[in-house]
């Protein structure tokens, strides 16, 4: 799966106002590095990020085991809101 519509299919999971999630995939310097930037609307940010970023921390780690599986990629994921 590709690794923008996993993490976008994860967030929207998660938030109650899917229309608002925007998950775009950026270019790094770092090599083997993927950005992956997640805009979502500023009343689902507590609902995405958790009881001290659990939430968000298991959206990561989903997102990277995914990326080993494929094509052994770092993944870093910023989260934002509009």
């Amino acid at each position: 799966m590709d690794l923008v519509k996993l993490t976008e299919t994860l967030v929207k999971a998660l938030v109650q106002n899917q229309e608002a999630v925007s998950v775009k995939e950026f270019e790094t310097d770092e090599e083997n590095t993927i950005l992956i930037q997640v805009m979502v609307d500023e009343n689902d940010m507590g609902r995405l990020i958790g009881k001290g970023g659990k939430t968000a921390n298991a959206v990561r780690t989903l997102v990277q085991a995914s990326s080993f599986l494929q094509d052994n990629k770092r993944i870093k994921i910023n989260i934002d809101r509009f």
